[in-house]
């Protein structure tokens, strides 16, 4: 699937480079590449571009366990108040309820995340805006309230 095209469940065993559903996300590329459930496995993937100095906010996932590999960039990694600093090249992993953020005063990031079971890419589906689109300005009540619905709370 092309990156304009509507997203759609994918149980292909290859998805390409250009391939998945592309969202906005506090400005950067999310590149949302499955969320399967049955196929192969119950999971879900895909790309995330974080400006510099954009982060990711402290959440936490209710049901979900998270893993991050770090394709492009450098920060720090927080888990639980401790801060990490990353680097390309390098794992992250957060089991569920695992507070946990992103900090990247200095530099891009493009991170690759795997979430077991999906969760995470209902809310990028439903929180992103399309490519093109004007971003929505949404209060944090709202955003943890979608959030809530995809087993997902923000601090």
């Amino acid at each position: 699937m092309a990156l304009d095209e509507k997203p759609r469940a994918s149980t292909a065993p290859y998805v390409g480079p250009r391939e998945g559903h592309h969202v906005l996300m506090r400005g950067g590329d999310v590149l949302i590449k499955t969320g399967l459930v049955g196929a192969f496995g119950s999971f879900a993937m895909g790309t995330q571009q974080v400006l510099a100095g954009v982060g990711i906010p402290m959440h936490r996932h209710f049901e979900m366990n998270e893993t991050f590999y770090v394709v492009e960039g450098s920060g720090i990694f927080v888990l639980d108040d401790v801060r990490y600093p990353i680097e390309k090249g390098g794992s992250i992993f957060i089991p569920k309820f695992a507070w946990h953020g992103f900090e990247n005063p200095d530099c891009e990031l493009v991170l690759l995340w795997i979430m077991s079971p999906p969760g995470v890419d209902g809310f990028f589906r439903e929180c992103g805006t399309a490519p093109g689109s004007p971003a929505l300005d949404r209060t944090k009540e709202q955003v943890n309230q979608i959030a809530g619905t995809y087993g997902t709370e923000f601090r």
